[in-house]
């Protein structure tokens, strides 16, 4: 074998690992994850970075390498994790899966990819390899799902991403719900200027709404304030809604304006130059939006609170000239939560999976 793994431990090398994928993918299809973010966990401590390069030492691999002691607690098993995997050829795949069963031999199961975990980022797609990518979601060419099977792997959590062309229909007609029950029910919306103190509202109902999904664990207020850096400057206030039932958090629904063309465009280089022309130019960015999660609280669930959000959402993404909503991935056991993106015509964009090994 000509490819050899090492580990990323200088600037030049977190720079070919950042660019690897540009290099690899359609720059229409692939969006890739910031480069501050990367850096980030490369100076960190729990996060190790390797590239696979071939014998004239270009990049034609790489993969990150971690553990989570919640992830293991919540599926009741050691797990070596990787992520950010990508890859030229099988050549370059075998090099950087056997780095991770070789590091992985003290654990039960290898997983992945995921960065860091599941309900972060991370997945591989298994069709829609003509639709580009977005916002914390993946995009992969059409041989990756062959090469991790051929490997070993098998598919846990399935899902499919959903795009929905959104409809002249009226709101209330799409999303019916008996306003007679209104009464004691208040929709709350995100406020750019108040982001930071509504924070810990949605990550109560989060990690509540989501704790029985295998996959997830719970986010603490570290992990949100990081996923959501920045967010508040490109937040379209109507899209980020949640609902209260005699004062108390109950459903609630996060959309942001797709600003994955952009990123696209510089490459993942978030700089504070590219940070100030974002902000600049945020109003161009209102024709898609990204459906980021949604949830309702245990104990509140079958009551329609997610309907009446979507109807409040879907109003306001007409009012505000958006055009398309793409969602993140929607298990395919949990028919009820893709229910809202059928109403609006919608239809599965790219199939999605995580991976699984055993270790023997």
């Amino acid at each position: 074998m000509t490819v050899r793994v090492s580990a990323v431990t200088d600037r030049a090398g977190l720079r070919d690992f950042c660019d690897l994928p540009l290099r690899l993918h359609p720059v229409d299809r692939y969006v890739p994850l910031a480069d501050s973010v990367i850096a980030q966990w490369w100076r960190g401590d729990d996060v190790e970075l390797f590239l696979a390069r071939d014998a004239a030492g270009t990049a034609v691999g790489r993969t990150i390498l971690h553990r989570n002691a919640k992830f293991d607690a919540k599926l009741g098993r050691r797990h070596q994790l990787f992520g950010l995997t990508e890859f030229r050829d099988d050549e370059a795949a075998t090099a950087l899966l056997g780095l991770v069963a070789q590091r992985g031999r003290d654990a039960e199961a290898l997983f992945g990819p995921v960065g860091l975990l599941p309900n972060q980022t991370g997945g591989v797609i298994t069709f829609g390899f003509d639709e580009r990518g977005f916002l914390d979601s993946a995009w992969n060419p059409a041989h990756y799902p062959g090469t991790y099977e051929r490997h070993g792997f098998v598919r846990r959590f399935e899902a499919d991403t959903w795009l929905c062309d959104l409809p002249d229909t009226d709101s209330g007609t799409l999303f019916p719900f008996d306003d007679t029950r209104l009464p004691g029910l208040v929709i709350r919306h995100g406020s750019r200027r108040r982001f930071a103190a509504q924070l810990p509202i949605l990550r109560a109902m989060l990690n509540a709404s989501f704790a029985q999904l295998g996959y997830y664990t719970e986010i603490d207020a570290d992990e949100l304030a990081a996923q959501t850096d920045g967010l508040a400057y490109l937040l379209d206030e109507a899209l980020l809604l949640w609902l209260e039932k005699d004062r108390r958090p109950v459903a609630f629904v996060v959309t942001v304006p797709d600003v994955s063309e952009f990123f696209m465009r510089v490459r993942g280089r978030l700089g504070v130059l590219n940070q100030l022309r974002l902000l600049a130019t945020r109003s161009r960015y209102r024709r898609d939006a990204v459906l980021i999660i949604k949830g309702t609280v245990p104990g509140e669930q079958g009551r329609g609170y997610l309907t009446l959000l979507s109807r409040e959402l879907h109003r306001n993404l007409r009012a505000g000239g958006y055009r398309t909503l793409r969602s993140t991935f929607v298990e395919r056991d949990n028919p009820a939560s893709a229910s809202q993106f059928r109403r609006m015509g919608g239809r599965p964009l790219h199939g999605y999976t995580f991976y699984e090994r055993a270790v023997r």
